[in-house]
Parts: structure tokens; C-alpha cells; sequence
């Protein structure tokens, strides 16, 4: 129940004011989001790199009200293609976007998406790397598999992520691998009804192992998405099975989790990438990750006793 709790906080200026403004919080959002704007991230980018780490960046803001906030988070994007272009990392620095942000809930939303999303992909295509669009709760899945496949048409780089919980997502999982799409595999953290998501985790485990094995068996590029060291090693053993070579799949964690096992995968070989956030919305973003999966509260306190 915890759940709508922390989503109304999300959405309340007094409550925004009080926790923004506790010392502890501070803390917490510097561990797991790096930065406010361009300036912040580049310095990460680049210590990242240097550690034989990859990333895929999110310009956090969901809340888009207007077409003018879409054109805006279009344009904190470019902006960031602006700054990755010198450092020449090409698809070791990659991008992550949230349809929301460029207004696909909006009146014309889809068109709106598809329209302030593909200059971004464009841009990140001239300097050598690509967008993956994230996913977010199941009724805009429709709209964001339909922009995937167009912007595929001409960007076909462009990947999509696609959640083991729910109950669509095998198929979903069968007609990207035999298209050869890049498809970055989490557990799912939106609160979804029963009528469409598994609810418990064991069945979410067996169903992301089911969907990974599809992925690993098929012709696209598999990203798994998980810190669970259980399945980071079936992951492995998988991509063995089918003969993919490391070079063929990669690892993905969020920024500020496991930071040694990002490492350690790196250091043997592997492609690990991190998921890497920030901007001034901040607030909004980590409320909202905590509501969608309230257990990722005692994730993330254990996380920082732990310091990685």
C-alpha cells in the first residue's frame, strides 16, 4: 500500500519542499543520480568510459503537460548529443527515452512522440550511436512498438525494452528477435493489475528466463536488465548455449547499484553498461521509481550502507 502513498507525495509541492530539503535526501539522490544538467553528466561519462564502462543516459522528466515541456525535453536531448559528439565514444554512450516525456500522453500524443523523438534519433545516428526507448506502463506499449518499428525503418540501431512481467511480453519477445531489434529485458517496476501482469516474483523470474532464452536464441541483440545475481549468471550461461559471443549481448544496471559488478563484468570481458540519469526533475524521478516499485525503498538504504 505503500505504493499511492508515494505517488501522491510525488505530486506535492509541500512535500517536494520538505524531503528536497532534508540533508539525508541529498545523499540519497546524489548516489543514484549524478547530476542536474549537461555540465554534471560529462565528467561521469567520461570516468565511466575510462573504466571500460558503457552508458545509456535519461534525461529525467516525466511530468509533460504541453506540447512546449515536449519540444523542451526534445532539446535537453540534442543538447546532450551536442556534448557527446567530442568525446567520440560513439555507441559506448548511448541514449534512453521515455515516450511520455515527448508528450505521447498528450492530445495526438503518438504523432507528437514520434515527431519530437525521431530528430533526437537522427542525431544520435550522426554521431555514431543510437536511442532506446524505454518502456513505461502497459497501456502506451501499443503506441511505443509502433514508433520503434517506424524509426527502425531508417535507424534500425534503435532499440526498445520490454518488461518479463507482463503477461504479452513472450510474444513481444519472439516477433523483436526475429526482426533483430536491440531489446533491453528488465522485470518490470510500474503497478500493473493482475488481469495483464504477473504478480508473483517467482513467476516473474521464470518468465524473464523464458524471454532471455528467446532473445539469446534469436537474431536481435539482447541487453539484460537486471542487478539479480542469479540472473546475470543464467544470462551468461544462455548467451553460451546459443554461441554468442561477448561482444553479441550485454548487461545493463542502473547508476549508483552493484557498482562492483559493473566493474567485475567489465573487467572479464563483458559489455556492461550503465543506466545513468539525471536533470532537474529529479524529485519527480526518483518518487515516482520508489512508487512504481515501493520495495526499491529498502533497495536503495541498503544499497547505501553498503556503497555498492
Amino acid at each position: 500500500m505503500l505504493g499511492p502513498v508515494i505517488l501522491a507525495a510525488s505530486r506535492s509541492d509541500r512535500m517536494r519542499r520538505l524531503i528536497s530539503a532534508a540533508p539525508v535526501t541529498k545523499q540519497v539522490v546524489d548516489r543514484f543520480i549524478p547530476g542536474e544538467d549537461v555540465d554534471d553528466i560529462v565528467p561521469v561519462v567520461r570516468e565511466l568510459a575510462d573504466h571500460g564502462l558503457e552508458l545509456t543516459m535519461d534525461v529525467v522528466g516525466e511530468d509533460i503537460t504541453n506540447p512546449a515541456q515536449a519540444a523542451a525535453a526534445r532539446d535537453a536531448y540534442l543538447e546532450l548529443v551536442d556534448r557527446l559528439k567530442p568525446l567520440e565514444l560513439g555507441t559506448r554512450a548511448e541514449m534512453s527515452v521515455k515516450l511520455s516525456m515527448f508528450g505521447q500522453a498528450l492530445e495526438g500524443g503518438h504523432e507528437l512522440a514520434l515527431s519530437n523523438v525521431r530528430p533526437v534519433v537522427e542525431a544520435a545516428a550522426e554521431i555514431g550511436t543510437t536511442v532506446t526507448l524505454d518502456a513505461e506502463d502497459h497501456t502506451t506499449l501499443d503506441s511505443m512498438f509502433a514508433i520503434h518499428e517506424e524509426l527502425r525503418k531508417d535507424f534500425p540501431q534503435t532499440g526498445c525494452v520490454i518488461q518479463a512481467y507482463l503477461f504479452r511480453t513472450e510474444a513481444d519477445a519472439r516477433r523483436l528477435a526475429d526482426s533483430g531489434s536491440r531489446v533491453r529485458l528488465v522485470k518490470g517496476a510500474y503497478k500493473e493489475p493482475a488481469s495483464v501482469a504477473y504478480q508473483d516474483k517467482h513467476e516473474i523470474d521464470r518468465a524473464y528466463v523464458r524471454i532471455l532464452r528467446t532473445l539469446m536464441e534469436g537474431e536481435g541483440y539482447p541487453m539484460i536488465g537486471s542487478h539479480d545475481p542469479r540472473l546475470i549468471a543464467i544470462g551468461q550461461e544462455l548467451a553460451h548455449q546459443a554461441g554468442r559471443k561477448l561482444d553479441e549481448y550485454e548487461f545493463q544496471m542502473l547508476y549508483g547499484i552493484r557498482t562492483d559488478e559493473h566493474l567485475r563484468l567489465a573487467a572479464e570481458g563483458h559489455r556492461m553498461r550503465v543506466y545513468t540519469a539525471y536533470g532537474t526533475d529529479w524529485y519527480g524521478y526518483f518518487m515516482r521509481r520508489l512508487a512504481e516499485k515501493p520495495a526499491n525503498l529498502r533497495f536503495f538504504a541498503r544499497s547505501m550502507l553498503t556503497k555498492g
